[in-house]
């Protein structure tokens, strides 16, 4: 298997790598307005893959019913009849195995797209994510690379219970030598996979499964073959004086809607969509929070040790001065996430609870 891939990226791999990381530099440096075009999430990811795949032969797509079933969500979508059996591998349901060969494969040079079916089945493989992927380059003085991307849905769906229900945001992004990106919109989704997949490091990506069948406006730019989204960088959703909202995944779409009935009550509140948990875009928050001077930050996932932890320490490490109110900090319930639907919502963030906690940082409690 990797012989016939390394072979076949010698045939020109080098000149499609040195064209896309001049695309890459043009193109990051600009701003992605929306569109009028739309673009559902699954078709975002589905086009981001089969266009790296044509871009550079050392992209191979490997994981659960990825081919024949055209994956359990259909992100890889005819894939198979593209690019044959060759490049995409339907493997045994044993993630520590595939994993493991898809390390195996980065640290010969090609560049493995693992899919797992849930995060929560990345449990089984999280040695090879950890000890093998991630430690690899500081532990080889720069020697070895290990470009793989390790991607699938991420977070709460709907009734599926606490052992497929978590999100692992905090637990990746704890770890040096791992990226960890989570998109929202289908410009994000694009973006963000084709720069996953160029990164010379392995990347985390956390879909949420709620997100797949959105349909989000998408610009032409993103919709062109050499686009790609700067790792490391969030995008300010909307503007606002009053309060930064700081969130990721399927809860900047909330944050949004909090925001609309926030303005209804004459407050201005300003929505960051991290994009990025590893490297953490801290300047653009700190700038945020200097501006207005209150900060809410939201999450799915456990509030100890969480995501929005470690944004509310470097506000407070690096803005303290400018707050005019306590930090606000909106996240899962701390327990195993229920199965029954009444339950279940409780136990995660709601548009009502930005708002509640927004208009406490303002003081408008009531």
């Amino acid at each position: 298997m990797l012989g016939i891939l390394r072979q076949r990226a010698i045939d020109g791999g080098l000149a499609a790598s040195t064209l896309r990381r001049t695309r890459f530099a043009l193109v990051s440096a600009r701003s992605y307005a929306a569109g009028a075009k739309e673009m559902t999430i699954r078709d975002a990811l589905n086009s981001a893959i089969d266009e790296e795949m044509s871009a550079d032969p050392k992209v191979f797509v490997m994981g659960e019913e990825v081919g024949q079933y055209q994956g359990a969500y259909k992100i890889t979508k005819g894939l198979l009849e593209k690019y044959g059996p060759e490049r995409v591998y339907d493997t045994p349901i044993t993630e520590a195995g595939f994993t493991g060969i898809g390390v195996g494969a980065a640290y010969a040079g090609l560049k493995p797209v693992v899919e797992f079916m849930t995060f929560n089945f990345s449990m089984q493989a999280i040695d090879h994510i950890i000890n093998s992927a991630a430690k690899s380059n500081y532990m080889s003085a720069g020697q070895i690379n290990v470009p793989i991307v390790f991607r699938g849905p991420n977070g709460a769906a709907a009734g599926v219970g606490a052992q497929h229900s978590q999100c692992y945001a905090a637990w990746y992004a704890s770890v040096p030598g791992l990226k960890v990106l989570a998109p929202y919109s289908a410009e994000d989704a694009r973006g963000l996979l084709k720069a996953a997949i160029r990164d010379p490091d392995p990347v985390v990506f956390l879909e949420n499964e709620l997100l797949y069948g959105e349909s989000f406006p998408i610009s032409e730019e993103a919709l062109d073959s050499s686009f790609c989204l700067p790792i490391g960088k969030a995008k300010i959703e909307r503007e606002g004086k009053d309060v930064t909202i700081v969130t990721f995944s399927k809860m900047v779409g909330f944050a949004l809607k909090a925001a609309e009935k926030l303005a209804e009550e004459g407050i201005s509140a300003e929505v960051i969509n991290l994009r990025s948990i590893r490297p953490l875009d801290r300047a653009t928050i700190n700038a945020s929070v200097r501006k207005t001077s209150r900060l809410v930050t939201v999450e799915e996932g456990f509030p100890q040790h969480g995501v929005c932890a470690e944004i509310c320490a470097s506000v407070v490490e690096e803005s303290f001065s400018y707050l005019d109110a306590p930090v606000e900090r909106i996240a899962g319930a701390d327990v195993p996430m229920p199965y029954a639907a009444n339950l279940e919502r409780l136990a995660l963030p709601q548009i009502e609870d930005i708002v509640r906690a927004s208009k406490r940082a303002c003081y408008r409690s009531k």
